[in-house]
């Protein structure tokens, strides 16, 4: 026995000495040319801002860094590509990574690199890759430093380069961070598809350098680098460098996380369903919790479809749905049932030309004027309020229509035929608008659509908030039936409800006191406000072109 456990670490200890003395092998000339860059700088470390950071005018400057070794806290990689399998491929493709990661992480950071590529990418359909345009960015966002991204963006021309696929670091760079040129690696296309391999082209790379940079500005000295390990300095484009300043990965963890108040571009819009970051950890507790979660979401599904709000209400709290409300008047009761899980606070509000508490009586029905988290927005109403609700959307699937506890029904987009459905409905009782047209996972308001203040004079803004830790229960480019299903299966998530004054809509349209889009920027200001959400001026067909490639018709 003994001999046997001699024998197998000898073979462990020559194995982990060819992988050390691979990993440690760097090139001469990368070596002499750090050496000399750092050399004729008195301050080399990265967090103390290198000369020419700090005293040099940096508009002169062109900077070339690597993406993941300059601006990213994590050293870790696996992530970005586990979102490339989940997202853009299967449930499978994502496994198969999971799988394959130990073996992985003992292979040379190339030879993985070249795996995850493989697996992450093969057989995917080029054009309808949307993933590096919808789903990474949010997270590369969440993982860059705030001390490297402010050292990239005193440079006036900047070149990114990646180890990462193009296709997944392009948008980020040049959409968020304002990276006038992006080089990445380049995968071999088949008929249109993916076959996982890399297209070497270095010369191509320099070629396009030169273009952009000027054949003197190339040849002159006020080129710098920034980059991670000397390993990493193999790319051609270092080598038009006058310094490389090096940072290192014990450095980058000790690095604040950059605000979400000073992305260059803020983070609107994004699509995919993991809403955690998809370290091997996370995604082995998500893969072990899925076969319950997918059991938990049609416990609940039943248990809303079939028992009466009474007795569904307490179950359904008890599964680990949270719900979470507040009035802002009297005249919105909230239902006894309820009351021993939800929460009720008192709110000041000035009074504006919109409200009046001398309503004229109508037989119609209240309308209830939301924004729009997930599908799942009348649904929590209706349990709320306890009394029937019609709810009209937009992009409203056969499937949703038949199982929804609530009559729903789908908007036309034809202005005239819409406008007639909703006084009929709001004829036989009252009705549920999302003005928005569509949903927003961020802290923004999109622009409101106008129609519904031309349907009744008692419209109550109402500001919805939702929580979710594992999956995303809206999309744009996947199957929209399976919305709830997805916001179901998280463990815990939970919702908040505001019923805020009502607006005096239609006789304040009528009487020419304000016009329409008055009355709905009114509403959707109010929403913001009780929200502490940002309104803007985005639409449907905004939130479809950035994640989709289509303007949001169907």
């Amino acid at each position: 026995m003994a001999t046997y456990i001699s024998l197998l670490r000898t073979i462990v200890f020559f194995f982990t000495r060819i992988i050390l003395h691979r990993h440690s092998k760097t090139p001469g000339y990368l070596q002499r040319k750090v050496s000399n860059a750092l050399n004729s700088s008195s301050q080399t470390k990265f967090p103390r801002y290198p000369s020419f950071l700090g005293s040099h005018d940096h508009d002169d400057h062109t900077l070339i860094f690597n993406m993941e070794e300059t601006l990213l806290k994590s050293s870790l990689i696996f992530p970005y590509f586990m979102l490339v399998a989940f997202e853009g491929g299967s449930l499978l493709r994502a496994s198969i990574l999971l799988i394959m990661y130990p073996f992985i992480s003992l292979l040379s950071k190339e030879m993985g690199l070249k795996i995850m590529i493989f697996i992450s990418f093969f057989g995917l359909k080029k054009d309808g890759f949307v993933v590096g345009r919808g789903v990474l960015p949010k997270f590369f966002l969440e993982d860059v430093g705030l001390e490297g991204f402010e050292v990239v963006r005193k440079c006036k021309r900047k070149v990114g380069v990646s180890d990462l696929p193009h296709v997944m670091v392009e948008s980020f760079l040049r959409e968020y961070l304002e990276v006038e040129y992006v080089v990445g690696k380049e995968l071999k296309v088949f008929k249109g598809y993916f076959i996982g391999l890399i297209e070497e082209n270095k010369i191509m790379e320099v070629k396009a350098l030169k273009h952009i940079l000027g054949k003197g500005d190339v040849m002159c000295s006020n080129i710098f680098g920034i980059s991670g390990t000397k390993a990493s300095l193999s790319h051609p484009l270092f080598s038009f460098c006058k310094e490389i300043y090096l940072t290192n990965e014990e450095m980058r963890k000790r690095w604040q996380s950059l605000p979400s108040e000073k992305y260059p571009k803020p983070l609107i819009f994004h699509d995919g369903r993991l809403a955690l970051r998809p370290t091997p950890t996370s995604i082995l507790t998500l893969f072990l919790w899925l076969p319950f979660g997918i059991l938990l979401a049609i416990f609940r599904g039943v248990i809303a479809l079939f028992l009466p709000t009474k007795i569904a209400t307490p179950i359904l709290v008890f599964s680990g749905l949270r719900l979470l409300s507040s009035t802002k008047h009297p005249t919105i009761p909230l239902t006894s049932a309820s009351s021993s899980h939800l929460v009720y606070s008192a709110h000041k509000y000035r009074a504006t030309n919109f409200r009046t508490s001398n309503l004229k009586c109508s037989s119609m029905g209240k309308l209830y004027a939301c924004n729009h988290r997930t599908l799942l927005d009348p649904l929590y109403l209706f349990f709320i309020l306890n009394k029937p609700l019609t709810a009209v959307t937009y992009s409203l699937s056969k499937l949703s229509e038949i199982l929804a506890p609530i009559k729903t029904v789908g908007l036309t987009r034809d202005r005239k035929k819409d406008s007639i459905m909703m006084k009929k409905l709001l004829n036989e009782g009252d009705l549920v608008v999302c003005p928005e047209g569509t949903t927003c996972r961020e802290p923004y308001i999109l622009r409101f659509s106008p129609l519904f203040t031309e349907m009744n004079d008692y419209i109550i803004p109402v500001a919805l908030d939702c929580h979710v830790t594992m999956f995303y229960g809206t999309t744009a480019s996947g199957l929209k039936c399976l919305d709830p299903i997805f916001f179901l299966m998280n463990p815990r998530p939970s919702y908040t409800v505001q019923f805020l004054e009502v607006v005096n809509g239609l006789s304040t349209c009528q009487d020419g006191s304000a016009s329409k889009f008055d009355v709905a920027n009114h509403v959707q200001k109010e929403i913001g406000d009780a929200l502490n959400f940002e309104c803007t001026n985005l639409t449907r067909k905004d939130k479809y072109l950035i994640l989709a490639g289509y303007n949001g018709a169907v």
